[in-house]
């Protein structure tokens, strides 16, 4: 229930602050007096999206504020999924800034204005004139069935089946995509793969085949340096090694009268058996390198055959090239099996989709019967509004493929008038018709969903006397049980029928024009509904049959 509304520089709002009472509210006031202000202020708590123009004008920022009563309507599963703390009382605030910036808050918490637009829809239905479009749209029509069939669990496990079915369904186009690309590109893979296979590439190849070339280029340069290194180290005549003995010799035999020489001798024999086997090795390395032109050249073909293969593919390793193979060869084997792929998937979706239309039937059943209902409970609402003829049919058609919301379609069919045409009742019925099929679906709706607030702006376009007596009836009906129903009217037998009345009005200073909104204490009640019958002239007739009329509401 909508306990309170504070808006602050909103349009032509400088500060406003009212509460709001369990039960049937009435609020009126002149047309541009600024009523479809508030509801645009009440919508912006409800997720719609914010314009800056709407601040008001040399302002900052406008706030716009609401508190509810939740503590009857079992709301704690929203919160505790949207991790926002719960409390009976319920702050919704949008906050506006000229920069373009806008900040939305449940309960001083920031939130998306995803979550204050689903937390809203189940705490206030503000239904405008142009709602009554509405009417005309299947997915309006379909809904009213569910919400009577309460058929959350069936249609929830439908849909669960349906999801299941097309995803499975997905799956197998872009299976049956892919098989008919790559059967068409086999040629092209297969190509490609044997030229890969063909190559024999082995990994780290690439690195030896270069060195190897490296050194078989300058081989000649290789051995002339080794043999020099050899001849320095092991010449007969002076080489290194023989020198380095003759030192190891002399410092050996001053180790009787010179004890520090044995150490000495021992560090140069172990350096003499180092370069002793760096020798050897030498003069093997010396013996084994030798300029072969045939392998220099084989090395090269190697090297420029995985060369051109890398600038082909565009990488630059040998093992990108050998994980390429490996993806041409599992692209091939993949083409041979998808003709079994393809029949195990499609024997899955028939599966599924024989799933989902078992699951549609039973959604079927339980509008069928909520139609029956409908259709009752409108024919009953519409007769005391005016149309003791009045024809209302659910039809019920079927679908060639199951949808999101099943097999069905719905179309509200609708005459007024004896022996009338059944027809789409957006063809044939009128704007003060539309007003009260509308008013007795929320009415049937109302009854089968706890929505806390139902706001009502100008439902009652079109119709006027004894209709609007009845329509005021069904709005009272509504607010029973706990409800909160607020009524935006122009007409004095719904104003009066108000356990409270708002009046809203504009009152202009020296440099600006304000809207205002106020609770009407019971003789004010007397002169605004006196206004509304009789206009801006007062007459004592229009006072007596506003107070005849508040006193038969009471």
């Amino acid at each position: 229930m909508l306990r309170s509304l504070y808006i602050q520089n909103y349009a032509l709002i400088e500060k406003l602050n009212i509460g709001f009472e369990q039960g049937f509210s009435v609020i009126t006031g002149e047309t541009g007096a600024g009523k479809s202000i508030i509801l645009g202020a009440i919508g912006l708590l409800l997720g719609q999206r914010a314009d800056v123009k709407s601040i008001r004008t040399g302002a900052s920022k406008c706030v716009i504020e609401a508190c509810f009563d939740i503590s009857n309507y079992r709301m704690q599963p929203f919160f505790e999924e949207n991790g926002l703390e719960y409390e009976d009382e319920c702050i919704l605030r949008r906050e506006l800034y000229a920069s373009g910036k806008s900040r939305a808050f449940i309960n001083d918490t920031p939130a998306q204005l995803a979550q204050m637009k689903e937390l809203g829809e189940q705490l206030i239905d503000i239904h405008s004139q142009h709602q009554n479009l509405l009417l005309n749209k299947e997915g309006f029509q379909l809904n009213v069935l569910d919400l009577l069939a309460h058929d959350e669990a069936i249609l929830s496990g439908y849909q669960a089946a349906y999801k299941e079915w097309k995803d499975a369904q997905g799956e197998l186009e872009k299976l049956l995509e892919r098989a008919a690309r790559d059967k068409a590109d086999e040629d092209y893979i297969r190509f490609q793969w044997e030229q890969l296979e063909e190559a024999h590439l082995s990994a780290g190849e690439q690195q030896e085949l270069e060195q190897e070339a490296e050194t078989l280029s300058h081989a000649e340069d290789i051995k002339a340096g080794l043999y020099r290194a050899d001849q320095l180290l092991s010449n007969d005549e002076g080489g290194l090694l023989d020198g380095l003995k003759d030192c190891c010799n002399v410092l050996s035999g001053l180790q009787a009268v010179y004890p520090a020489a044995e150490e000495l001798s021992a560090r140069l024999e172990s350096s003499y058996i180092e370069l002793k086997d760096i020798a050897q090795e030498v003069a093997a390395r010396s013996e084994q390198v030798e300029f072969n032109p045939a392998r220099l050249d084989e090395v090269n073909g190697r090297l420029n055959l995985i060369y051109s293969l890398q600038q082909k593919h565009r990488v630059g390793s040998v093992e990108e090239l050998i994980a390429l193979r490996d993806d041409y060869a599992l692209r091939l084997s993949t083409i041979h099996s998808f003709d079994e792929d393809v029949e195990v998937l499609k024997k899955r979706c028939d599966g599924l989709y024989a799933e989902a239309l078992r699951q549609a039937t039973g959604l079927t059943e339980a509008r069928r019967a909520a139609a029956d209902e409908v259709e009752r409970q409108m024919a009953a609402r519409l007769v005391p509004l005016g149309m003791p003829n009045v024809r209302f049919v659910v039809e019920m058609g079927g679908r060639k493929e199951p949808g999101i919301h099943g097999m069905d379609t719905v179309t509200f069919l609708f005459s007024a008038n004896k022996n009338g045409t059944l027809q789409n009742i957006s063809s044939v019925a009128s704007g003060g018709e539309i007003a009260r099929v509308m008013l007795s679906v929320k009415a049937m709706i109302a009854g089968a969903v706890k929505l806390p607030t139902i706001v009502f702006d100008e439902i009652d376009t079109g119709v006027s006397g004894e209709i609007a007596d009845r329509m005021a009836d069904i709005m009272q009906e509504m607010a029973g049980n706990g409800r909160q129903v607020i009524s935006i009217t122009h007409l004095p037998q719904i104003a009066a029928r108000g356990r409270v009345h708002y009046k809203v009005y504009k009152k202009d200073s020296d440099t600006e024009t304000n809207s205002h909104i106020r609770r009407l204490a019971d003789g004010e009640r007397v002169e605004e509904i006196a206004h509304m019958l009789s206009g801006a002239m007062l007459t004592e007739a229009a006072l007596n049959n506003a107070r005849a009329l508040l006193d038969s509401a009471q």
